[in-house]
């Protein structure tokens, strides 16, 4: 979105945060709120000679709808919730897939003071929020590199946690830390281990910067033959020119299981505001290394012109070319509306 219009957006955001605080003890508040997304695309996945044109549900942001709200407790103090459904708007359906359970985008409950705030639940990992807020693509699974080439095979963890503690510090101090702690309830005393992530982010004026370390023992996602732990380090930075604002991110992931393997990424991008609207370019480069197999390298370059008609609805055309070792290129064009309500 055009940058001055994300300041806007980030400021009503502290005044509805405010108005939640607001009101004598005992008081309640309860919001609904989502976000729509469909696109037409016409897709080449990689290795393939045959197109597919598809209506495809979240291209540049996943569709969901949520409820959030939190009761006044006295002295600063309040309890808060959200629940989070992911949807499928080309089907009319809940989830990102068949199988996808209702509320796995977000459902969590806990307290919020001038400690900062934690909950307990199904909450968003701290590199998935740190690699989709170091973006210029955002979340979009469609068309960022980091997010389609993490989250489409390396990662073995899912970009939420299931029976989890999350905490995060007051969003208005310039370093924010967010901490996650997860439990394996698979097996009887966890004898799978437990997740673990951490990410510091340094947010003031025009320059932010985030690292993040995760180790991950358990998922609700099937683990390769042997699986021990993969290990996550990740770095992002951005900065406001003003007239352009620049990307960058670089990631380790060293899997230990039967068979290891390391992943290197990293993704460079932009956004170019004219007007009411953003040109957004991403270029994203990850390695793949194995004993026992040559290394396989996959790039990917994306760029979208995004049209904001107003504070809530877009509308968007994008393309990516992938190239993924020797096997033939992919690529997709899309063309749709994004709509938050």
């Amino acid at each position: 979105m055009p940058l001055r219009m994300l300041r806007s957006i980030c400021a009503q955001a502290l005044v509805a945060v405010a108005l939640f605080s607001a009101g004598g003890a005992g008081a309640q508040t309860a919001v609904l709120y989502g976000l729509l997304d469909a696109s037409g695309s016409r897709i080449k996945p990689v290795g393939t000679d045959d197109y597919l044109l598809h209506l495809t549900n979240g291209n540049m942001q996943t569709s969901f709808i949520g409820v959030r709200g939190s009761e006044d407790l006295g002295g600063g103090l309040r309890a808060v919730y959200r629940l989070e459904s992911y949807l499928r708007v080309d089907v009319g359906a809940a989830g990102r897939e068949t199988g996808d359970g209702f509320w796995t985008r977000e459902a969590s409950v806990g307290l919020s003071g001038s400690f900062g705030t934690t909950v307990l639940g199904r909450t968003p990992t701290p590199l998935w929020l740190a690699m989709t807020s170091f973006n210029p693509f955002g979340e979009s699974f469609g068309f960022s590199p980091t997010v389609r080439q993490y989250f489409g095979g390396a990662m073995l963890g899912d970009t939420r946690w299931n029976n989890s503690v999350w905490y995060t510090n007051n969003p208005r101090d310039p370093l924010r830390v967010v901490l996650s702690f997860n439990s394996d309830e698979s097996t009887p005393g966890g004898e799978n281990g437990h997740n673990v992530g951490l990410s510091v982010s340094y947010i003031t004026g025009p320059f932010a910067a985030t690292v993040v370390a995760e180790t991950i023992r358990n998922s609700s996602q099937p683990l390769p033959p042997g699986f021990d732990r993969q290990t996550v380090f990740h770095a992002g930075a951005t900065y406001d020119f003003e007239f352009i604002r620049v990307y960058g991110q670089a990631g380790h992931i060293k899997t230990q299981a039967t068979q290891d393997s390391t992943t290197t990424s990293y993704q460079l991008g932009l956004a170019v505001p004219f007007g009411n609207s953003l040109v957004l370019v991403a270029y994203g480069r990850q390695k793949v290394s194995m004993p026992t197999q040559a290394t396989t390298t996959d790039r990917i370059t994306s760029i979208g012109y995004d049209l904001f008609l107003s504070k809530r609805t877009d509308i968007y055309v994008a393309a990516s070319y992938e190239k993924l070792g020797s096997l033939s290129s992919g690529n997709s064009v899309a063309g749709g509306v994004r709509l938050k309500f």
